[in-house]
């Protein structure tokens, strides 16, 4: 394989423009010459080919079927991934030696479970390994690689570690299990009960009952034989080692959030809160069943109905079978009134007056739904526990430690956010070899990485306007790996931090979006890297500034190399309501300067808090083709990652809080201006689109600036948030009850006559996410309005992202008309 050098040439060779940019980087990082793999970053096409609609949203197989899922083989020889079958969506597994000069070859589904897992652990000396397949637990010998099958029943295991004295824990339900690998001796550590604990049967009460038992001798031996039972029961069980321990009994109507277990099996912790109930108005009417009936298919609850149940954090003894409930009292701010603020001036709106007291907040685990880490973090002695707590109301973030011997909580960090703390970057962990903490904390801003012992100062490891994550510390605490776009908002690169001096290495300089997986023996980077052209493919490179980085995976197809593709250029637009440009890809046709003022189509990416004006591979890989379509017919197209959109740092993310849809709109204008400014675009002839976040973004623009655009198109979009799901919305306008007034400024049902353009409303039936209920209420509210500038397609077999490609090639057959009509 031929490689080539490009470094600082990379980001030329996307064809990606760096104008204005974002601050001045203030960190110290030691650069190296980077060897790189040999990537196109242009497909040169054949220019005689016309894209369409037709192919583009076709079944997406015709791709490549790009790699998936890849991990490393237990002895970092080799490299797994899966790939989608042509035509299904089973999934086949493939062995990738880094010898090979090919894509690798499917391993058989005899021998699926001899590949390990991303999700292996590892004993005190690395020599073992352990992972579960399909419910069961294997170990592997690193050393002579041995492999051993742990469990092998219909029930299923889960979180296998081990223990201090080398013994593998993993749980099975609420029980943990521990096993001896050289005696093949499996003891219970552990059971949870979420029932009440059983009592000694109790004596007789009420005048019946008393007498009953005087009089009946029969009756009397059965209560003496029971209480005896119960008696001898409880005495063999404290005195005899070979019975199992007592189950903890945490209480009927209880749930368990979340427990772990120490490596020394001495203590756990356990999380619980009240069982939920569910709503049984919480459901989705689907009209296309196999039996013709309509379903009444289950989906979750609006945010205006939930009310999070408190969490209690107890403590369990396994020694002495004691548990303590460790209160939050310690944890600065645990009684603020974060919100008073928000509550008087919803008050005032009112015509009344808030009075700000002190309140118990609802306190819980951290949510490690996005970076699955887990909130409760042991060190590898057992002789240290940290905890990730959040508050319910979105304002704070605190790591604590447990002093065991006094049962209470040790305040180690507090991040407040006056808007709400992050669900992304909250990594964190324990050195190996001392009592400090490592973590992500947006507290300056951007999300750096920090190491802080138990009893000093945090030390900051980076500092920067970039965004530090996917933090991976080394076994001996020599370097952090982590990913971050330090070079320009969107180029993800690979650095780690040397622990020792501080200092900061680059270690790949690919120019699109590169993220990384650590072989297991620590000399080796697995990469994900893809530009805007190049889906994404795996490479290797050792773990070292400088490295030669290899390609082990080719599966673009050549159909899609035939085409006349063009990399969009990256700008940064001034914005005129702040410091920071907003970034944007644009697509510009042929000559475009030349001629009459083009037309133009303004994209609005979805979810929000995510980056789609990056140098990677798209997720939206059917509007990437849409969009040099467009372009190929003389369109300008704008895609804009507007305020709200990850990548760019905390005030960025949080510039719409309690106003979703103004500050968002205000880019769009700024995008608006720079086109017509220098990209030869008539602003009479601009039109707009998006789903999900951008379809609410389409309604949000078409009804409160309805001179912006000409013509719009929402897809799958919200259009009231108090109909969205609690854990998303919450953060962002807090809830209905408490801050109606964010609710009101920041939902399109609010604003529906101010709709004077073409608008075309797109909505899936089936979705369970944002509900078809959306699209309803508001068309009926446009109908009332007696406003005829609407048009309703519906999709009635679709979920929030589209399945069939015809459903896929009617909703964009629309949009292009739309635009094709009315721009």
């Amino acid at each position: 394989m031929t490689h080539i050098r490009f470094s600082v040439l990379a980001i030329a060779l996307c064809s990606l423009t760096l104008s204005v940019p974002l601050q001045a980087k203030k960190t110290e990082v030691q650069t190296y010459q980077t060897t790189t793999v040999s990537v196109p970053t242009v497909y040169a096409g054949n220019s005689e080919i016309s894209l369409s609609l037709e192919q583009i949203m076709s079944d997406p197989d015709w791709l490549g079927r790009q790699p998936e899922n890849a991990h490393w083989s237990f002895d970092s020889q080799q490299v797994y991934y899966q790939r989608k079958q042509a035509g299904y969506q089973q999934r086949d597994w493939f062995a990738r030696p880094l010898s090979a000069t090919d894509n690798g070859s499917e391993v058989a589904l005899s021998q699926l479970h001899q590949l390990g897992s991303s999700e292996r652990v590892f004993n005190a000396d690395r020599t073992l390994q352990a992972y579960v397949f399909e419910g069961d637990i294997f170990v592997r010998n690193a050393l002579t690689a041995e492999l051993t099958q742990v469990t092998r029943d219909n029930e299923a295991q889960f979180e296998p570690s081990f223990l201090a004295d080398g013994r593998l824990s993993y749980r099975e339900g609420w029980t943990w299990y521990a096993e001896d690998l050289a005696s093949g001796k499996r003891s219970e550590l552990v059971s949870l009960k979420t029932e009440d604990k059983p009592k000694a049967p109790a004596k007789p009460s009420g005048y019946l009952a008393q007498e009953q038992h005087k009089l009946i001798e029969f009756v009397a031996l059965q209560q003496s034989n029971a209480q005896q039972r119960f008696s001898a029961q409880a005495q063999l069980q404290q005195q005899n080692d070979s019975i199992a321990p007592d189950a903890f009994y945490l209480g009927k109507g209880l749930q368990v959030v979340a427990a772990s277990l120490s490596p020394l099996a001495d203590y756990m912790l356990v999380s619980v809160r009240k069982e939920g109930k569910r709503n049984d108005k919480d459901i989705m009417p689907n009209y296309i069943t196999a039996n013709g009936d309509i379903a009444a298919e289950k989906v979750r609850a609006r945010v205006n109905d939930v009310t999070p149940e408190p969490q209690r954090i107890v403590l369990l003894n396994l020694l002495d079978g004691s548990s303590t409930e460790l209160s939050y009292t310690s944890l600065p701010g645990y009684n603020e009134d974060v919100l008073a603020e928000v509550k008087a001036e919803n008050a005032k709106a009112r015509g009344e007056k808030y009075k700000s007291e002190k309140i118990i907040r609802n306190i819980g685990l951290m949510n490690d739904w996005y970076w699955r880490q887990g909130p409760i973090r042991w060190h590898a002695s057992g002789q240290q526990v940290a905890l990730m707590l959040q508050a319910q109301d979105n304002k704070d973030r605190w790591i604590a430690t447990v002093d065991l011997k006094n049962k209470t909580l040790v305040p180690q960090h507090r991040l407040h956010d006056t808007a709400w703390v992050n669900y992304a970057f909250n990594d964190f962990g324990w050195l190996n070899n001392s009592d400090s903490l490592y973590y992500l904390s947006e507290e300056t801003g951007y999300s750096h990485l920090y190491v802080k012992p138990l009893k000093g100062k945090a030390k900051k490891l980076t500092s920067g306007t970039f965004e530090v994550s996917e933090p991976m510390l080394s076994s001996q605490d020599d370097y952090i790996y982590f990913r971050a776009n330090m070079a320009h908002p969107g180029n993800y690169e690979v650095y780690r931090v040397v622990l020792a001096t501080g200092k900061t290495e680059q270690l790949t300089q690919l120019g699109g979006s590169t993220s990384f997986t650590l072989s297991p023996d620590e000399q080796k980077l697995l990469l994900q890297f893809s530009t805007n052209l190049l889906p994404t493919e795996l490479y290797v490179a050792d773990a070292k500034p400088g490295a030669e980085v290899k390609r082990l995976t080719d599966t673009i197809s050549a159909e899609f190399k035939q085409l006349p593709l063009r990399a969009p250029q990256i700008v940064a637009v001034p914005s005129s309501h702040g410091k920071q440009p907003v970034f944007a890809k644009v697509y510009l046709p042929d000559n475009y300067q030349a001629g009459e003022k083009r037309r133009a189509v303004v994209f609005n990416h979805g979810a929000g808090y995510l980056q789609n004006s990056d140098f990677g591979w798209s997720g939206y890989f059917r509007e990437f083709l849409f969009h040099n379509l467009l372009a190929q017919q003389g369109y300008v197209v704008m895609d804009m990652d507007y305020r709200a959109s990850a990548g760019y740092g905390r005030d960025w993310r949080t510039a719409i809080y309690r106003r979703m849809g103004t500050p968002e709109i205000e880019d769009l204008a700024d995008g608006v201006n720079w086109m017509v400014n220098n990209a030869n675009v008539d602003r009479q002839r601009i039109g707009t689109y998006g789903g999900s976040y951008g379809g609410f973004m389409t309604f949000m623009a078409l009804f409160t600036q309805p001179d912006l655009f000409q013509a719009g198109a929402a897809l799958r979009p919200v259009s009231d948030w108090a109909y969205y799901n609690h854990a998303y919305t919450s953060n962002i306008l807090n809830t209905p009850a408490i801050d109606p007034i964010a609710y009101q400024r920041s939902s399109p049902i609010y604003f529906t006559q101010g709709l004077t353009k073409p608008l075309l409303i797109n909505a899936p039936m089936v979705d369970d996410n944002v509900f078809f209920q959306d699209v309803v209420r508001l068309v009926q509210r446009l109908i009332e309005q007696e406003n005829i500038n609407f048009e309703t397609a519906i999709y009635p077999v679709e979920p929030h992202g589209f399945r069939q490609p015809s459903s896929w090639l009617d909703e964009y057959r629309r949009i292009y008309k739309l635009f094709e009509q009315h721009l």
